[in-house]
């Protein structure tokens, strides 16, 4: 089953592919033991040779940059901006209830 690991990927290209492991190593120019480290997860290929076995299987690789909440300082980011929106919220903005034009001098 595919959990998003590098080692499911792998697997899953391969299987869906119809290749074995000697197939897919011939193809990607590595060893099937490489290969199969790979898929257990007992050793993490480099990025060239993922999406060179990624090709050797007939597929693409497409990524999407997402912006990711992280945790600095021990502070969750929705956790810091829930503290500055109550912060702000003790601070209430005062509006004139007129607009005023600004003044470019005398005439």
């Amino acid at each position: 089953m595919y959990d998003g690991t590098v080692a499911a990927t792998l697997r899953a290209a391969r299987t869906r592919a119809g290749l074995t492991l000697r197939e897919l190593a011939a193809r990607a120019e590595t060893s099937h033991s490489a290969l199969a480290a790979y898929e257990q997860g007992r050793k993490s290929p480099t990025v060239a040779t993922f999406l060179r076995i990624i090709d050797a299987c007939g597929f693409a690789t497409d990524f999407e940059l997402s912006l990711r909440v992280r945790e600095r300082d021990g502070l969750s980011r929705g956790r810091e901006l829930e503290d500055a929106l109550n912060l702000a919220a003790q601070f209430p903005a005062r509006h004139a209830k007129t607009m005023r034009y600004p003044k470019f001098g005398r005439r």
